[in-house]
């Protein structure tokens, strides 16, 4: 069998999709992969074959344009409409030529599901978050600010959607471009226990569980308590650091802050802290008794894998979700954003420390992941989906 494979310039997007693809090669199938230069190794090392998408990028700020995409539709739509658009030429070339028997598209990837709309190929979902539907779309739900903001742009929105459907793609609404029917084979890479409201969804989901690759090299646990705090690659903010170190200087717990593209320039660090660009994140939340997090996906699942529990201080709508989730299962404590002085996130990590409740509510949903069929039941969907 022959995939095309779409997704987005996004860690967290590439990393739980590798296992999977892995699998699938591994089983003799052609998986050619549609990314971006820096996931090109991990990407071969799957068996896939990469095509470089960096001259369809979004072209945006990192920080700022990702922020602002979770919380504005129409500034969604518009960078949903310039990236199929922009990747049109590779596409209208690539896919006749590879002649797929499934394209397989991150749920983000729009170009990849309007590709299998326009040649009428079999389309699976690649999805890295919740799967949402009007149900589960609470725990993202936006104020009536939100709801304004997205009434005045239904007109910039049609503009968007003409583009589109000029250039051949079939698209009826924006709700085909950001969401997903109960007829649409979707794959999660989480369990149905974490997964809000699962009993929804149609036998079109297939919950494989998060992908989480086993420690290779151990870290040193040099106290009774370990705190890890990481806010993954991308952070808008560094207000958050600096507080943590504030709220643990001088404690008797172990702190591991793993700062992705914020670091530096931080000094003058009591001796119980140790502050690094990157860590190996499976190592460390082995030895962990506390995790504090932006509450992305692949972290928060990492995270309750190895029975971790969390403080939770999300950014966007999306990692809202996850936090919300989370904080209802008893797994963790979220704070607000005007919860999160030194003095509170101290008081937060001493609760979850200290109540063991929050352990136990980790360990169960730890159990339902390992309980999924993961990469295994995946390649039998996919197979299945042809």
């Amino acid at each position: 069998m022959k995939i095309a494979w779409f997704c987005i310039p996004a860690y967290g997007h590439t990393n739980p999709t590798l296992g999977v693809v892995k699998e699938m090669t591994d089983a003799g199938h052609e998986v050619t992969y549609f990314s971006f230069e820096k996931f090109r190794t991990e990407i071969e090392n799957a068996g896939a074959k990469f095509v470089s998408c960096d001259g369809a990028d979004l072209h945006v700020d990192a920080k700022d344009g990702g922020n602002r995409a979770g919380k504005d539709l129409a500034f969604s739509i518009e960078l949903i409409t310039e990236s199929v658009l922009a990747m049109d030429g590779l596409i209208s070339q690539a896919i006749p030529a590879l002649g797929p028997d499934l394209i397989v598209a991150d749920s983000m990837a729009v170009g990849g599901k309007l590709a299998a709309m326009k040649y009428h190929i079999p389309f699976v979902c690649s999805n890295t978050t919740f799967a949402f539907n009007r149900y589960s779309a609470k725990y993202m739900k936006q104020g009536t600010g939100g709801l304004f903001r997205t009434l005045c742009a239904l007109p910039k929105i049609s503009r968007q959607l003409k583009k589109l459907r000029k250039a051949g793609y079939p698209v009826k609404n924006f709700l085909e471009l950001i969401s997903n029917s109960n007829d649409t084979k979707t794959i999660v890479y989480t369990s149905k226990e974490f997964q809000p409201f699962a009993e929804t969804f149609s036998d079109n989901y297939c919950f494989i569980g998060p992908s989480v690759r086993p420690v290779t090299s151990p870290v040193e646990k040099t106290a009774e308590k370990t705190v890890y705090i990481s806010m993954g690659t991308v952070l808008s903010d560094r207000e958050i650091f600096k507080n943590c170190i504030e709220a643990l200087r001088g404690t008797d717990l172990q702190v591991i802050m793993s700062l992705g593209e914020t670091a530096g320039g931080f000094t003058d660090l009591p001796d119980n802290i140790r502050v690094y660009d990157t860590v190996d994140q499976m190592a460390v939340l082995d030895i962990a008794d506390v995790f504090v997090t932006h509450c992305g996906m692949n972290s928060v699942s990492e995270g309750l894998y190895y029975e971790v529990p969390l403080v939770l201080v999300p950014e966007t709508p999306e990692q809202l979700a996850v936090a919300r989730r989370t904080e209802e299962l008893g797994a963790g404590l979220m704070l607000k954003p005007s919860e999160r002085s030194a003095g509170e996130i101290r008081k937060a990590i001493e609760k979850v420390l200290n109540d063991g409740r929050y352990k136990a509510a980790a360990a169960r949903i730890s159990d339902g992941f390992k309980h999924c069929g993961g990469v295994k039941e995946a390649r039998a969907f996919l197979e299945k989906a042809v």
